[in-house]
């Protein structure tokens, strides 16, 4: 498994960061590479990526979610993947947003990019382009207030 962990300190309260990483099927506004990210249920996401010059397609499960604090997934099908976001109150307008992701590279390409730290480079990238998006929206775009328990 490979494992990326990645912080940023966005200018927007705990609420509004959290509030934002809910709306799913915005993330190809902000990730590289993310094609579209379709929310099947609360707990279900279908993903399309371009990843080591492969598309790839796959579902992913919400295992444990609170608001403010964490989200967590799994993959239930396709690309082998797991993580988690969580997202720290610095102060009452700045937030600590910390991503941690482990998944299987598959192929010579992705296990190349991966010893070579484009996985590291390719997460810091979405991070700044999430810091730049919610900072120059001032609000999140959307909100998803409910609770997942961990089921692992």
């Amino acid at each position: 498994m490979t494992a990326v962990r990645e912080s940023i300190d966005v200018d927007v309260p705990v609420t509004t960061a959290y509030n934002q990483w809910t709306q799913f099927e915005e993330f190809p506004r902000f990730m590289e590479g993310v094609e579209a990210v379709r929310q099947l249920d609360d707990r279900r996401l279908h993903w399309v990526a371009a990843h080591g010059g492969s598309r790839h397609e796959w579902d992913a499960e919400i295992v444990d979610q609170t608001p403010d604090t964490r989200i967590a997934w799994r993959d239930v099908t396709g690309k082998t993947n797991e993580g988690e976001v969580t997202f720290d109150a610095l102060s009452p307008d700045r937030t600590r947003v910390n991503v941690q992701m482990d998944w299987e590279p598959e192929g010579a390409k992705e296990k190349i990019g991966a010893a070579l730290g484009f996985d590291d480079r390719r997460v810091k990238g979405d991070l700044r382009r999430f810091k730049s998006f919610i900072e120059e929206r001032g609000a999140e775009t959307g909100a998803w207030r409910g609770g997942i328990g961990d089921q692992t």
